[in-house]
Formats: C-alpha cells, structure tokens, sequence
C-alpha cells in the first residue's frame, strides 16, 4: 500500500466508527454555509480568488441542470388518430416544428459555431514573408563602420488605436507613417465581403 494511504489502512484493520456515516452526512449538509459564512468574512485577495471560484462552480451546476432538464424534455409524439374537426393553415405545422428542445437548441448552437469559424481572425491561408522581403536594413552611427541592426518595413502592418513609437535611439524597427494600418479587415470567405 503506497505511503500516504495511511487513514484507508487503518480503516481496512480496524474499522470506521460506528456513526460515522452520520457524521459524513452531517458534515457535507453543513459545507454549503461554511461555504457562504466563508465568502462573507473573506476580504482582498482571498476574497477575490474564492469569488471566482464559486462563480465559476455555479456555472458548471447550472450547466448540468439545463443539460439534465433538456435531457428530460421528450419529443411529443403525434397524435393515434387524427381529429375530426379541420384545422387552419396557420397551425397545421405547430406540432411538426420543435417537437424536440435538444435538438433544436444544438442546432442553434451548431449555427453559432459555424458563424463564429467563417469570420475567423488568424486566417488558415496566409503564405509566409520572407525577412528579406519584409525589412530594409538602415545603417546608423556617426563613425565610418556604421552599425547595421535597424531595420525599416516595407509591407504594411498593423498596429493598435494605442500605438506610440518609441525613442528614436532605441527603435529597432521603424514602421513609416504611410504603413501604419489602424484597423485590421477579416474577409468573408464565402460572401468575399470584408
């Protein structure tokens, strides 16, 4: 038995205590307001951190409940025999449509998916620049051996709403004003529309 199993050994030699699964029971009703009586008293930091994950904890319970409510949700089956009475064009598919809740909801969220993959940022076919192509080499220094180690853009490039250039001794490379592209345009592949 590994080192640290040492409460499982002792419970495999001697046994458990005689109400001990009052006690577990006893102990995981009274969790739940350790847990708020605990989010109460907390402050900074702590506060902050135990925030999260409680938040992030309620979450994934309300994920399960919609998941296990959906699940519960049973298609109505049509009716044995048709009724007598003629209904009017407006509702004759009523009960056709959304007979199912599940499948109706992945299926928006299917939609949604695939809206979200055409107007993808990190476009899958963009062809590599080489450096040769991209920068120009700009000599600098006052002596007769002049330094090489700047270099000038020749495509255009993006840079933020927040950009600002940096000291011009230190900037390696130097992004012209007429380069300089304040809004980025992702292509619809499909539409061809930017």
């Amino acid at each position: 038995m590994p080192q640290n199993e040492y409460i499982e050994r002792w419970q495999k030699q001697h046994g458990k205590r005689l109400d001990h699964e009052e006690r577990t029971r006893k102990r995981l009703a009274r969790s739940s307001h350790k847990a708020s009586e605990s989010a109460r008293s907390f402050t900074g930091l702590r506060a902050k951190l135990y925030a999260k994950k409680r938040h992030a904890e309620k979450i994934q319970m309300k994920k399960q409940i919609k998941a296990h409510e959906e699940r519960n949700v049973k298609s109505s089956s049509a009716p044995a025999e048709p009724s007598s009475t003629p209904l009017p064009q407006y509702l004759l598919d009523r009960n056709q449509t959304t007979n199912n809740a599940k499948a109706l909801s992945s299926q928006i969220k299917n939609k949604r998916a695939e809206k979200a993959a055409k107007f993808s940022v990190p476009l899958p076919k963009v062809k590599g620049i080489s450096e040769e192509e991209m920068f120009k080499v700009v000599k600098t220094g006052k002596k007769t051996a002049k330094k090489g180690w700047k270099r000038m853009i020749t495509k255009p490039t993006f840079v933020g709403p927040s950009f600002t250039r940096r000291p011009v001794k230190y900037e390696r490379f130097i992004r012209p004003m007429g380069l300089r592209y304040k809004k980025a345009h992702v292509t619809h592949p499909e539409l061809n529309v930017t």
